[in-house]
C-alpha cells in the first residue's frame, strides 16, 4: 500500500464505488497555479474556467469537507488560507478574487462582497480530521479580525445582521425584500459555536465563552424574528423585520446551527419529506415546490438541486440524531448524480453538474443561460460523491484527537473503508457475512476507540489494538 493511494471503499452498489474512485482521478486537474493558469500541485484548487478563475469562498470552504479524505495527496486548507492571504487591515475578507490578479471580484448586488462566514466551521472539521492544533493557533487571530469586520459592517440594533441575499450564492432566488436573510445570519451562529469550540481547544477560556455568549445572542434573536409559528419554518426578514413568504432552502441553515429546540427542529425537518415542498423526487430543491416561482426545469436556485446545499441539510440532520433520514436522501441524491454520470441513453455524454433537477434525472437549466449548469463542476459534486459517501453512506464519521471511529448504520451491509490515512496511521475497517455471522474485519498502526452504533439495535465502544483483528457483532 502506497500512502499516495487514496482510500478505498466497498459498497455494495459498484456504481458508488466507481464513481467515487473516479472523483478522486479527475480532481487532478482541479490544481492550477493562479498567475499562470497552468496545472499545479501547489496551486490552488480552482474550476477550470476558459481564461478567468475565480477563487470562491463558499466552494472553498466546502471542497475542504472531502479533501480531507485524500490521504494527503491533496491540501484541505490551501484554498482557505488563500483567503486569509488576502485579509485586509480591517479584517475583511471577500467573497471572491480574481485568481490572476488576486483582485476582490464584487458586483452591485453585493458591494462589500461579504460571503458566508463559515471558516471557523471548515477549521474544526480540519482539526479533528488532521489534530494540528498549531494551525488553529495560528489562524485565530485571523478568524477573530474577520468575525469582528463582520460585527462592526452588517450587525444591526435588532441583534440580526443585514447583508445582501446573493452573499450565500443563491443568486436568482425570489428573496427580493430580504434585508436579514436567515442563511447568512445561522452563518453567523454556526461560526460563532466553532469559535467557541476552537477556543476551547486551544484552552483559551475568554475566547470560548466569548463566542459562545454571541452564539446564544444570535440564537434568540433568529428563533424570536425569523422561525414562524404557523408555517413551522424559518424565513428571511424585510428592512421592517417582518417574515418573507417564500421557504427557500436557506430557512435549513437553522438545524446546522442547531438553532431550533427538539420540537421545531421535528416541525422543520417534516418539510424535507412533503412532497409538494423540499422531499421532491431528486432531493432537495433550493425552493419549495409548493411556490408559485417554484420551476421543474430548476432555473437557478428557483428549484434545482445544489450539492453543497444538501451536504449542509445532510449534516443538519445529523445535528439531531436523524441519521437514517440523512442517509436516505444522500443515496437517492447520489442516484441522481450517477444518472448524470452513466446516463441511461447511450448518446448522452456523462458528466457532473453544478445542479440537477428537482423531480426527475437530469441536469437543470436556466433560461438564457448557455453555460448553466457547468458541467465536470467536481468542486461541490465531490461533497456527495466522496464526503456524503464515507460520512454517511458507508457511515463512518472520524475524529483524530479523540482517537475515535463511529460507525453509524441502520442495518449491517457489506461494506466498509480500506487504508483511510490517519495523520500517519492507515486504518481499515470492513463489514462481511462469513458463516459465523456478520463480522467486522480491522487494521490500524495504532490504538483507537471505535464505536459501533446499529441504529435502534446496538451500541458498542471497544479499544482496537493496532495490528490486524475481527470481531462477531453477535458476540458485542
Amino acid at each position: 500500500m502506497n500512502k499516495h493511494d487514496f482510500p478505498k471503499i466497498h459498497f455494495y452498489d459498484q456504481d458508488f464505488v466507481d464513481i467515487y474512485n473516479k472523483t478522486w482521478a479527475m480532481l487532478t486537474d482541479f490544481w492550477i497555479d493562479p498567475s499562470t493558469a497552468k496545472p499545479s500541485t501547489s496551486g490552488c484548487f480552482l474550476y477550470p474556467d476558459g481564461n478567468r478563475s475565480v477563487i470562491d469562498q463558499f466552494e472553498s470552504i466546502f471542497a475542504s469537507f472531502f479533501l480531507v479524505y485524500s490521504n494527503r495527496n491533496f491540501t484541505a486548507s490551501q484554498n482557505i488560507d488563500y483567503f486569509y492571504n488576502h485579509q485586509e487591515k480591517s479584517g475583511a475578507i471577500r467573497w471572491r478574487y480574481d485568481a490572476k490578479s488576486g483582485k476582490p471580484v464584487v458586483n452591485n448586488a453585493n458591494p462589500e462582497g461579504v460571503g458566508m462566514p463559515l471558516f471557523a466551521w471548515a477549521e474544526f472539521n480540519l482539526y479533528h480530521k488532521s489534530a494540528n492544533k498549531r494551525r488553529i493557533k495560528e489562524v485565530m487571530p485571523k478568524l477573530q479580525k474577520y468575525m469582528t469586520w463582520i460585527d462592526q459592517t452588517f450587525k444591526q440594533e435588532n441583534g440580526l445582521y443585514a447583508v445582501p441575499p446573493s452573499a450565500s450564492t443563491m443568486f436568482n432566488a425570489p428573496r427580493d425584500k430580504c434585508v436579514y436573510p436567515i442563511d447568512f445570519n445561522a452563518a453567523m451562529a454556526i461560526n460563532a459555536s466553532h469559535m467557541s469550540a476552537l477556543g476551547d481547544i486551544l484552552n483559551d477560556k475568554d475566547l470560548s465563552f466569548q463566542y459562545r455568549r454571541m452564539y446564544f445572542s444570535i440564537k434568540t434573536r433568529i428563533n424570536s424574528l425569523m422561525w414562524d409559528n404557523d408555517t413551522k419554518f424559518y424565513h428571511d426578514l424585510d428592512k421592517s423585520a417582518r417574515r418573507l413568504p417564500e421557504k427557500t432552502i436557506a430557512g435549513f441553515w437553522p438545524l446546522l446551527a442547531e438553532l431550533p429546540n427538539a420540537e421545531k427542529a421535528e416541525q422543520l425537518i417534516l418539510h424535507l419529506s412533503n412532497e409538494s415542498e423540499f422531499g421532491t423526487e431528486h432531493p432537495f430543491p433550493t425552493l419549495s415546490a409548493d411556490s408559485k416561482y417554484f420551476r421543474k426545469t430548476g432555473e437557478g436556485f428557483c428549484g434545482s438541486v445544489y450539492p453543497a446545499f444538501n451536504f449542509m441539510i445532510v449534516k443538519g440532520l445529523e445535528k439531531y440524531q436523524h441519521y437514517e433520514l440523512a442517509r436516505e436522501c444522500a443515496i437517492r441524491h447520489l442516484y441522481f448524480v450517477l444518472e448524470g454520470f452513466l446516463p441511461n441513453d447511450s448518446k448522452q455524454k456523462g458528466d457532473v453538474y453544478e445542479a440537477y433537477l428537482p423531480c426527475k434525472e437530469g441536469k437543470a437549466s436556466l433560461a438564457k443561460e448557455a453555460n448553466f449548469p457547468r458541467p465536470h463542476y467536481l468542486i461541490t459534486t465531490s461533497l456527495s460523491t466522496i464526503a456524503l459517501m464515507i460520512e454517511n453512506v458507508i457511515g463512518l464519521s472520524i475524529s483524530l484527537p479523540r482517537k475515535t471511529v463511529d460507525w453509524i448504520i441502520p442495518n449491517l451491509e457489506i461494506m466498509g473503508i480500506e487504508n483511510l490515512s490517519l495523520k500517519r496511521n492507515l486504518i481499515t475497517i470492513l463489514s462481511n457475512k462469513s458463516n459465523r455471522g456478520w463480522e467486522i474485519q480491522m487494521e490500524s498502526e495504532k490504538l483507537y476507540y471505535f464505536t459501533i452504533n446499529i441504529l435502534g439495535q446496538k451500541k458498542k465502544t471497544l479499544p482496537i489494538p493496532s495490528g490486524k483483528c475481527s470481531m462477531l457483532i453477535d458476540k458485542l
